[in-house]
């Protein structure tokens, strides 16, 4: 069996390996080819090209770097008809992802799976018809999701999500992160502004002025800023002035430990201002309270501004069906009232962890690894589960 993957970002990525290990525990023969990060390429893929290279998001972005990817969707699209695989599965990143479905389906039979559902109950609910026509399957993050995608005819499979079944620090462990970096029982924060270059640079000054009244109102307050491989050193960068002396978790310089000392830091963590996203499930994951902010272009802002259809985009809101973590999107992302809400939820954190237990439960947790639910829901429909 061959199998071409892409993923565009490290979630995606993430992503990505769990189900090439479904797969090869099903299939041992399998190989895989496309685009992915450190992960999947630990499982086995070779790259076609650096993953980052089609991490774009927002209008204003991908316009600004368009030639370049319609480029990169063009090769993308070639190789894998070319290689005439038995399936494509493309993982999120829908911009570059859904794309190359549409170009693959023009020029082959080849099926097509689409591995996350796109947001088409937060906005665009058109978009599932749209996949329709060159997507034959959805892998669903999320338990909700499959009714939109199979009302527009596609087959639809909830998964799960792999952040419920991540291993998570235990307090011993907590305790020696503290204590390894001289931490001890003060209050410890993390600063998460992103996995993206253009997210960093947006939310960065912003994050900055959030830091330096934090700061000011709890100057014993310590700062962690675990940071993603491809933008570390833009990441030390951006904080390198910030008030606090803030410790930077850099994957290169920790290398074989860098995934026990960002779960430490996770689970030893009182609180974290984190970007919108993925991040936010690893936070519950780990029962850590957060407040939440994201900005865009003023394009992106001012289109999706006015097609949003619900009134939270935090993952852990929308799967507990609660609102208790505060967040602060597009024109409300601003220094003052998220210090402010920080500050609050530093003192009062216990809101926070029913609605994260409960988001937990509902994305499997205890139950089957979403990754051997995805590769089971891939050969199935291959006629082969």
């Amino acid at each position: 069996m061959h199998i071409f993957i892409t993923a565009g970002e490290p979630s995606g990525d993430k992503l990505g390996a769990a189900l090439m290990q479904g797969l090869r525990r099903r299939v041992p023969d399998v190989r895989f080819t496309g685009i992915g990060g450190e992960r999947m390429i630990a499982e086995g893929l070779e790259s076609l090209f650096p993953m980052d290279e089609i991490s774009v998001m927002g209008i204003t972005e991908i316009l600004r770097q368009y030639g370049a990817l319609k480029a990169r969707i063009r090769e993308t699209s070639e190789a894998v008809v070319a290689a005439r695989p038995d399936a494509l599965v493309t993982v999120d990143l829908p911009e570059f992802s859904l794309r190359v479905a549409k170009q693959v389906k023009a020029a082959s039979d080849i099926r097509v799976v689409h591995y996350v559902a796109p947001t088409v109950w937060a906005w665009r609910p058109g978009r599932a018809a749209k996949m329709a026509a060159h997507v034959d399957q959805v892998l669903a993050l999320l338990p909700f999701e499959p009714p939109y995608m199979e009302a527009a005819g596609m087959r639809c499979d909830f998964v799960g999500h792999p952040v419920v079944t991540e291993p998570q620090a235990s307090p011993d462990e907590q305790a020696a992160f503290r204590a390894r970096h001289g931490i001890g029982d003060a209050p410890m924060a993390l600063v998460l502004p992103g996995s993206r270059r253009s997210e960093i640079t947006r939310l960065g000054p912003v994050f900055r002025e959030v830091v330096e009244r934090v700061h000011a109102a709890r100057p014993e307050l310590r700062l962690v800023i675990p940071a993603a491989t491809p933008v570390a050193p833009l990441v030390e960068e951006l904080c390198a002035d910030w008030p606090g002396n803030p410790l930077v978790l850099d994957p290169r310089r920790l290398g074989e430990d860098a995934a026990a000392e960002k779960r430490a830091a996770f689970g030893a963590a009182d609180v974290a201002l984190a970007a919108s996203g993925t991040v936010a499930l690893e936070l519950a994951a780990a029962a850590t309270p957060m407040v939440i902010a994201y900005d865009m272009g003023w394009l992106s802002r001012q289109i999706i501004g006015r097609l949003l259809l619900v009134d939270t985009v935090n993952l852990v809101n929308l799967v507990s069906e609660t609102r208790t973590i505060p967040e602060f999107i597009g024109k409300d992302c601003r220094p003052e009232p998220i210090a402010e809400a920080l500050l609050q939820v530093l003192d009062a954190p216990e809101a926070q962890f029913e609605a994260m237990a409960l988001t937990m439960e509902r994305l499997g947790r205890d139950g089957p690894h979403p990754g051997d639910r995805a590769a089971q829901a891939v050969l199935e429909g291959l006629g082969q589960g």
